[in-house]
């Protein structure tokens, strides 16, 4: 049984985290799943990133009742930029008994090529993805590493979120209640 990592900035985690998680871990293939936060994701500017300490522990709150779901800081001691095939070789290392595959948004498969090491990533791994609006995936369907799963979809993004908070809007079950509490606790996004 595979262990799904689900790479994120968690910037912060949200409900469409969190069901994408839970659908791979329950419904899917996998054991269980990683949500590995990302200090920096090189295809994505830093600016308004929050503290990736923060945003850790937002997902900790986020999944503590969760037995299948488990957050990790991975990448905190890797070399940033964080690299996904970088990262992979570590766990590899680390925990050489598990098994891993990846969990990807269609949108991020769509521009996969861009990737570091992206052919490594397909010969070595399998791929989970959960479908996007809008985004064709015929190019990959009959790819052997690629499962394209039924993922319930829900177009919310961590900055709707963010907008929403700096809006002043109520953001109360788009996050987990321990999450916006940790928010508000740390004027966060504001």
């Amino acid at each position: 049984m595979k262990t799904g990592l689900f790479f994120g900035s968690f910037n912060p985690i949200h409900t469409g985290h969190l069901i994408i998680a839970s659908y791979m871990a329950g419904f899917t293939g996998l054991k269980e799943v990683w949500l590995v936060v990302s200090p920096h994701n090189p295809l994505k500017s830093r600016t308004g990133l929050g503290n990736m300490y923060d945003r850790l522990e937002m997902a900790r709150l986020a999944t503590e009742s969760a037995s299948k779901i488990k957050v990790s800081d991975i990448e905190f001691g890797l070399p940033q930029p964080s690299y996904t095939i970088d990262t992979l070789v570590y766990l590899q290392e680390k925990y050489p008994g598990k098994e891993f595959a990846l969990i990807m948004g269609a949108d991020n498969l769509a521009s996969f090529r861009k990737w570091k090491n992206y052919e490594v990533l397909l010969k070595n791994y399998q791929i989970y993805v959960y479908p996007r609006p809008g985004v064709d995936l015929s190019e990959w369907r009959d790819h052997p590493s690629i499962v394209i799963t039924d993922t319930p979809q829900m177009d919310i993004s961590s900055t709707f979120v963010r907008k929403g908070i700096k809006e002043g809007k109520n953001v109360q079950y788009f996050v987990p209640d321990k999450v916006l509490a940790f928010i508000e606790g740390k004027n966060m996004y504001r």
